[in-house]
């Protein structure tokens, strides 16, 4: 590995020489080159003077400074920039020592690996990254790289000495518009959160991968050999809003490993709701219970509806009408064509009507008897005043 910038670390009165590495590698990223879709051919970029529109080569290309809102351009000179006072041109200066909480991860910037810059190097080398472990403390101090001067943070990291340079604190944009405000959260969303959390595991390293990148280099290796171009597979659009309760509820169960194909099934024929508070949900609530109401009313109904079905099969008798009185009017008439009441059967209807028949016939009887009885002892009456 090369080092790209050599320098010491100031600890008080301790001077650490160590040499920087870079601790990324970002080669390894998809990039394009631009091209002329003509004939194929590379574009090429160059240094054009904007007074005289000639190329420039690279040896009389210098620097200038040009102020916000400013049209002029001063040149500067590496001359110039020498004899400034950058204390911290060739050393990292030591600030101060605080938790790695305090450091904003929005400050962070490029990272580093130091390493001792000689023999005489490793022992202190290895005190301040002892110290650093034990106390577990980052150490806050200034240093300057590549021509500007910048934050740094030391940390220990894996045997080793990290360097992260930060951003100043008036290069970080204020967070104002960007988070919503006044969203209410029911305690089960939250618990649900909490737990698939939990249930996600610990990351492994090993198994992260740049997916385009080879998504990428399969695209080239066809082309190359004159292969079609398999279609890229459709996703779902992250604009939808689904049942978050819901979708919280099938994500714990795809971590937790019960089957994350049928948790997948579900998630695809979810029905995209609104998520409302906590009234909507009482409400539904409700309304599920008013669905079950209606199945057990829709339930009883039907047993109830079988016993007349079955009453059915026996036709009532048809009941005739009563005879008429001595008096020519009829008494106790009465059909079986009466519609019965509902959840009575035509059986107890034809019953009843067959009983009030039958005492209507009965009081005629004895209707007709007593008048019978009455002419008798009114003829024999006669007989008896005659002959006397």
């Amino acid at each position: 590995m090369r080092s790209i910038w050599n320098g010491s670390i100031s600890f008080g009165l301790v001077t650490i020489p160590v040499k920087t590495y870079s601790a990324t590698d970002r080669t390894s990223s998809v990039s394009f080159v631009r091209i002329h879709e003509k004939d194929g051919a590379q574009i090429q970029y160059r240094k054009i003077c904007e007074l005289d529109g000639e190329e420039v080569p690279n040896e009389e290309v210098g620097k200038g400074y040009q102020a916000p809102g400013d049209d002029t351009i001063v040149p500067i000179t590496d001359d110039d920039l020498s004899r400034l006072p950058m204390p911290t041109a060739k050393t990292l200066s030591i600030l101060s020592f605080t938790d790695p909480d305090e450091i904003d991860p929005l400050q962070m910037d490029k990272a580093y690996y130091l390493g001792p810059n000689g023999a005489a190097a490793t022992k202190p080398y290895a005190l301040l990254r002892e110290a650093l472990e034990d106390h577990r403390k980052v150490a806050i101090g200034k240093v300057a790289m590549r021509g500007r001067e910048s934050l740094a943070m030391l940390r220990a990291h894996d045997g080793a000495l990290v360097m992260h340079t930060l951003l100043w604190p008036d290069q970080i944009r204020p967070l104002t518009g960007v988070a919503p405000d006044d969203v209410e959260l029911r305690e089960n969303e939250l618990t649900l959160a909490e737990t698939l959390m939990d249930s996600l595991g610990e990351l492994d390293p090993a198994e992260l991968h740049d997916d385009y990148r080879e998504a990428v280099e399969e695209l080239v290796a066809a082309k190359l050999e004159g292969e079609p171009v398999a279609p890229a597979a459709s996703g779902t659009s992250g604009a939808q809003v689904i049942d978050l309760t819901a979708a919280l509820e099938k994500s714990v169960r795809a971590a937790r490993g019960g089957g994350e194909a049928d948790a997948e099934a579900e998630a695809e024929s979810a029905s995209v709701t609104p998520i409302r508070g906590r009234k909507t949900a009482k409400k539904g609530e409700a309304e599920r219970g008013t669905a079950k109401k209606s199945g057990t009313a829709a339930k009883k109904s039907t047993e109830k509806k079988t016993a007349p079905a079955a009453a059915k099969k026996a036709p009532a008798k048809k009941t005739t009408a009563a005879p008429k009185a001595a008096d020519g009017r009829a008494k106790g008439t009465s059909t079986a064509r009466k519609t019965a009441p509902a959840g009575t059967s035509q059986k107890s209807t034809a019953s009843k009507t067959t009983s009030k028949s039958t005492t209507s016939k009965s009081a005629t009887k004895k209707a007709t008897a007593k008048k019978t009885a009455a002419k008798q002892t009114a003829a024999k009456k006669t007989g008896k005043r005659s002959s006397a």
